[in-house]
């Protein structure tokens, strides 16, 4: 793994945005406009190491399907800060027969040098995104300025197929896809339709609509679209947190399609995602799997031993883009969080030239299936982070 610097082909922004990327510049806090799609350095790795690492994520995926086998069976809903008895019974009953349901992808966020062992910090299973740019300008930039070289990307044959596998599971009329209107950048919406084109690409029928726009029928007792047309199937960049709280949950448990179910919406991801998408579920790999060589120790009761050790990150539950991430050196005294926390051992980003670099590194069903990855000034990688392409040579 290497950092090279290169120049930025001449009209960069204009070429990513017709690939897809129309959030290319981020508005920092002084008003200025960075990129946020950055191709004025780029990552290099062997094939042996992206080898490696696909081995790595694919077994890190299993370890995280038996940790939320672990929590369903000990009834460990608590720990995940889900409370609610009919909520936590409707995630058990969707991980029950989801063989099922349909189920699409995720991202591991790693921490990796390419000298040690890659480490898990956290999993986006529920509504990862910089997909995007993963997919596409990633892959045009290398055809352009790297022809007959390779990348670790087959995340667009690998949607349209998974799609394709998963057609069967899914009930007639067609699928709808839903964004928040609330998103300012566009992210939100660019990475639902481009999965949506991934689907039709792979012969559904889709309808495009925000989550603003969903509506309920009384009389049916049905969602419907802004064409009164139920919605039977709905692919949502919407947190189930948030599903299962606003207003609208009574309905969404009521008529939550966990395996055919008549006059009821199938939702991808399913409700099992929620064991997934949950940092608590960091803590409980490390009871499972302890010592192993791709987890870092975390717990639930407090830092523990970490406080006095290599220091600690404290993450919220549920957050996404750093929100609420607090770090903690070694010997600093134990911060008290009024909010339910995990508590992983520091295991600082690794900095070239200065920047501090995650991967994330791609799942479509159950394979490795890309990788795209972002640089932070600081230890968090937060909304101020770059995407940065990269090329196996």
């Amino acid at each position: 793994m290497e950092r090279r610097t290169t120049e930025p082909r001449p009209g960069w922004q204009e070429t990513v945005e017709e690939q897809g990327l129309i959030y290319p510049l981020t508005r920092y806090p002084d008003g200025s406009l960075r990129p946020y799609w950055d191709e004025s350095a780029y990552y290099v790795f062997s094939l042996p190491e992206v080898e490696a690492l696909e081995e790595v994520v694919e077994e890190l995926h299993t370890m995280c399907l038996r940790a939320a086998a672990h929590i369903v069976e000990q009834d460990r809903f608590a720990d995940l800060g889900i409370t609610d008895e009919r909520v936590a019974a409707r995630v058990a009953e969707s991980w029950h027969r989801r063989a099922e349901l349909p189920s699409l992808y995720g991202r591991f966020d790693l921490r990796y040098d390419g000298t040690g062992p890659a480490k898990l910090l956290e999993y986006n299973a529920d509504t990862p995104t910089s997909l995007v740019e993963a997919a596409s300008p990633q892959w045009f930039w290398m055809e352009e300025r790297f022809p007959g070289a390779d990348q670790w990307n087959s995340l667009h044959e690998r949607l349209v197929d998974a799609w394709k596998r998963q057609a069967p599971l899914l009930p007639p009329g067609p699928v709808h896809f839903a964004h928040s209107a609330s998103d300012q950048l566009g992210e939100d919406l660019m990475t639902v339709a481009y999965l949506r084109e991934t689907a039709e690409q792979a012969g559904l029928a889709t309808e495009a609509l925000s989550v603003e726009r969903i509506g309920w029928d009384r009389l049916s007792g049905r969602f419907v679209d802004e064409r009164l047309k139920f919605i039977r199937s709905c692919f949502k960049l919407y947190p189930w947190e948030w599903l299962t709280t606003d207003r609208f949950a009574p309905h969404v448990l009521t008529t939550l399609d966990n395996g055919g179910g008549t006059g009821t919406t199938l939702w991808i991801e399913p409700a099992w995602k929620m064991l997934l998408s949950n940092k608590a579920l960091l803590a409980v790999l490390w009871e499972l799997f302890p010592g192993h060589p791709n987890l870092l120790p975390a717990y639930l009761d407090g830092p523990r031993e970490l406080a006095e050790g290599p220091g600690y990150v404290a993450k919220p539950l549920l957050g996404r883009e750093g929100a609420g991430v607090t770090v903690h050196r070694p010997g600093e005294p134990a911060a008290v969080h009024e909010d339910a926390c995990c508590y992983q051992e520091l295991a600082p980003l690794p900095a070239f030239d200065g920047n501090h670099v995650v991967l994330g590194a791609w799942v479509v069903e159950n394979e490795a299936a890309g990788l795209g990855i972002r640089e932070s000034s600081g230890l968090v990688t937060d909304e101020y982070a770059r995407f940065l392409p990269h090329v196996i040579l």
